[in-house]
């Protein structure tokens, strides 16, 4: 159903929200498109409203968004996800040198996510050994 016509308007709007942004309809939202509009329409309405709403806003511009969300799925390690916010963000202007310096701060960021929770924990044993008996 997800390559079909017979998909409502505003779901078929939702799809070709994906081709504008990646030039492409990617696997995973492909694959949500085919199974869900079929067995449950109304969820995935649901779900790429949720999306339009975060990802499409007058917050942040699409290279922006697409910056932080590169850089949100590289520390998940999700790279297929990943990939394909680093192609959007540099189809709406990211230079290298700003997909650099947000694989440095995903970098910096798993390093001291480990570093502050191990001198936490460290730390309140420490404390506790401390306290008497």
């Amino acid at each position: 159903m997800a390559d079909r016509d017979d998909l409502p308007d505003d779901l078929k709007k939702f799809r070709e929200s994906y081709v504008e942004l990646f030039g492409t309809l990617p696997p995973m939202p492909a694959a949500r498109f085919a199974f869900a509009a079929e067995v449950d329409p109304e969820g995935l309405r649901l779900v790429e409203q949720l999306r339009a709403h975060a990802f499409h806003s007058h917050v942040f511009d699409a290279k922006t968004t697409n910056l932080i969300l590169f850089g949100m799925l590289l520390v998940e390690r999700l790279q297929p996800a990943a990939q394909v916010h680093a192609f959007a963000a540099r189809r709406a202007g990211a230079t290298w040198e700003e997909l650099q310096k947000v694989v440095e701060l995903a970098s910096a960021t798993g390093a001291l996510v480990a570093a502050n929770t191990g001198s936490g924990m460290l730390q309140a044993l420490r404390e506790k050994e401390k306290q008497p008996g």
